[in-house]
């Protein structure tokens, strides 16, 4: 019945990834970049505590979040070690987007963004599903 509750738990949060991921979208196509870059990191970050949720592991901070994610799934390869630094370009666009007041991103750097949350979330799915 636990390892059941920790699916469930591991199934809301890629939903809400995937939720922010077609915000993300939306936003993308009425050209509001910065927002887009926001909503395309959250939806990796949810995609992540999925993962984690499966583990019954929790931070309350992102860098945390992000750091064992990389030492724990992806310097062992359980995700490809390209995803790694994709995910950590997507936590630096992010934070410049929310906090440098000059930082204007392109349209193509956004696009990126919304693509590594779409890649993350194809590639969770397929390790949750491996749990069945």
């Amino acid at each position: 019945m636990e390892k059941k509750t920790s699916k469930e738990f591991a199934l809301y949060r890629l939903e809400r990834a995937k939720e922010e991921c077609e915000t993300a979208k939306l936003l993308y196509r009425e050209n509001k970049l910065l927002a887009a870059n926001n909503r395309a990191y959250y939806s990796i970050f949810y995609a992540i505590r999925a993962v984690f949720a499966m583990e019954k592991i929790d931070f309350k901070r992102h860098k945390d979040v992000l750091a064992y994610f990389n030492k724990n799934y992806v310097k062992t390869e359980i995700f490809p070690r390209q995803m790694g630094r994709k995910i950590i370009m997507a936590s630096k666009v992010r934070e410049d987007s929310d906090y440098d007041e000059k930082y204007e991103p392109s349209a193509d750097a956004t696009l990126l963004q919304i693509g590594t949350a779409e890649e993350l979330i194809e590639l969770v799915e397929k390790y949750l599903e491996r749990d069945d």
